[in-house]
């Protein structure tokens, strides 16, 4: 474990009595832990703005019915097929699948990425999870 720097800091009382209502509501065992992830947390969207390298998740929800969806679901990701690194596809009901794929790379080429998939007739939702590679967060 890295070494621990102990630090006080003075918030107004209201605002401690939400820090301390979050923190319970969220099972932190600590008010410590729930401060480092939200630093960390902050850490990651900077990483996100700044375009650096990042990991991410999309989830495609979609009508598999659409002509030529899947055609072009699995053309754009091997168009695409550096940055990602895995898909699962799971069947919801008769028509409706879902598609969650692992990425990594430049921030904004994720982004692209995710924007494209969106774009195409028949996607029902589409969501990006964006975290990090880990580095510089501890």
């Amino acid at each position: 474990m890295p070494d621990l720097v102990r630090l006080s800091l003075s918030i107004e009382s209201s605002l401690y009595k939400r820090l301390e209502k979050l923190v319970k509501q969220s099972g932190y065992s600590n008010r410590s832990e729930f401060i480092r992830d939200l630093i960390r947390d902050r850490l990651v969207k900077d990483k996100w703005k700044s375009d650096d390298e990042v990991i991410g998740t999309i989830t495609l929800v979609y009508d598999h019915n659409v002509r030529a969806l899947s055609r072009k679901l699995t053309s754009l990701q091997h168009h695409h097929h550096n940055e990602i690194l895995a898909t699962t596809h799971v069947h919801l009901d008769r028509n409706i699948c879902a598609e969650m794929i692992l990425v990594r790379g430049k921030a904004g080429r994720v982004r692209h990425i995710a924007d494209s998939l969106r774009q195409q007739k028949g996607i029902l939702h589409a969501e990006l999870s964006m975290s990090s590679t880990g580095q510089d967060l501890n």
